[in-house]
């Protein structure tokens, strides 16, 4: 145990931060472990997420006057545990007449965070019986343990509707019975293509959060990472799943640095690990047949390989945008290769290339597609034009510091009229 002294002074406020620390720490390492054994156990995912909750909060009255417990995860774990049983107990007779989860007859051996759990938590998330935007939702609230608040503002929806949305997918789950288990060699195949579109979204949520202050949730970006190791481990020899971490990988080397713009950032502060790690994986991936996660790959690793903004291979990525547009067709990745080529054949050709795709619907609300147009047009010494789209794109922004950011770019446009 780490000794967590109760009494007042900077002693105390010091350890409390060590607390806090550590609370965050498993939450972010834990909580899909927690939500997911106490559901295999009670065969109820309100249950589990409710105890695991439960376990947290007591955590929070403990750690400060007990200690932090040598392994948080098995401490949380057993506390959410022993609070199902407790509610299981005091109301089997109710219970017995709701549907729960089909569960596999997996013993409880003591080691009931095994990640496993993990695994099934998110397939049953994933499921191909659940509309998207619920196997998304559901992923976000149970397996990351990211706010119903926060999972609305990414949906662009309000609080209530998604927890009514959540709500509802729970039940299907249970109504429906699907299974509470990894899917078996013969149904994998066709599943773990959900599962990755999903933990793929989950990664886009972390690495660009549509609200609050943080410029990139580590939370959510490590937990898609972990979940993707893992399904890498399950299918060694699937190209798709390669594919996604190669790209995860090759995105998250950049972290350290993504508070400023990609042509500003400090390359020597990179993670060449992960780099490295993300260029082997996209060997693999790129052995037969590619997929959207490999061509999205393939443009990281141009970025990656770049000594610098202006050594960037710009043909080479406008081509993999080509490629990309075919095998994914998005207005996003329409405005993306619209960018590549203005920065391959000059602003004028990207401002035409960005409105020439500009007038989706799809990107109406989309902040980056006004920022795209306002630096073509700071490039063409349109400055008046261009702090009006920065001021566009700075009104479209979720998080507080992308707003920040453009709205220093709004100011520093309108210096130069």
């Amino acid at each position: 145990m780490v000794s967590v002294s109760p009494a007042s002074g900077p002693s105390a406020a010091q350890d409390l931060q060590v607390v806090h620390d550590a609370l965050a720490e498993a939450h972010r390492s834990e909580w899909a472990a927690v939500v997911a054994t106490t559901a295999r156990l009670t065969g109820d995912l309100d249950l589990a997420e409710e105890c695991a909750q439960e376990a947290f909060t007591r955590a929070v009255d403990l750690w400060p006057r007990r200690g932090i417990p040598d392994r948080p995860g098995a401490w949380l774990t057993t506390v959410a545990a022993n609070r199902a049983r407790d509610v299981l107990r005091r109301e089997s007779a109710l219970r017995r007449r709701l549907p729960l989860l089909v569960r596999e007859d997996v013993p409880d051996d003591g080691a009931s965070w095994h990640s496993d759990d993990r695994l099934r938590l998110i397939f049953t998330c994933c499921h191909p019986a659940l509309a998207r935007e619920a196997q998304v939702a559901l992923t976000l609230r149970l397996v990351c343990g990211v706010s119903t608040a926060d999972i609305a503002a990414a949906f662009l929806v309000g609080e209530s509707a998604m927890a009514a949305r959540v709500t509802r997918a729970k039940r299907k789950i249970a109504t429906a019975r699907i299974p509470f288990r990894v899917p078996d060699a013969r149904e994998l195949p066709e599943r773990v293509g959900v599962v990755c579109d999903v933990l793929y979204l989950v990664f886009t949520v972390g690495h660009a959060p549509p609200s609050g202050d943080a410029v990139v949730r580590t939370d959510l970006v490590e937990e898609a990472i972990a979940l993707t190791r893992m399904l890498r481990g399950l299918l060694p020899a699937d190209r798709s799943v390669a594919g996604l971490l190669a790209l995860m990988l090759l995105i998250d080397a950049r972290r350290d640095t993504r508070d400023a713009l990609l042509a500003d950032q400090d390359r020597a502060r990179w993670d060449r690990a992960l780099i490295d790690e993300g260029l082997a994986l996209l060997a693999t991936a790129s052995a037969g047949a590619v997929d959207r996660f490999a061509i999205s790959a393939a443009i990281a690793a141009v970025h990656a390989q770049a000594p610098t903004w202006a050594d960037t291979d710009w043909t080479r990525i406008a081509d993999l945008y080509r490629l990309l547009a075919h095998a994914w067709p998005s207005p996003v990745v329409a405005l993306n290769g619209a960018v590549a080529v203005g920065m391959r054949d000059g602003p004028a050709a990207g401002l035409a290339a960005v409105d020439a795709v500009g007038g989706d619907p799809a990107l109406a609300r989309y902040p980056y597609l006004p920022a795209a147009r306002a630096a073509f047009l700071m490039d063409l010494g349109r400055w008046s034009e261009a702090a009006d789209a920065y001021a566009e794109a700075a009104r479209l922004a979720g998080s507080e510091a992308e707003r920040q950011r453009l709205r220093d770019q709004t100011a520093q446009a309108r210096s130069r009229v």
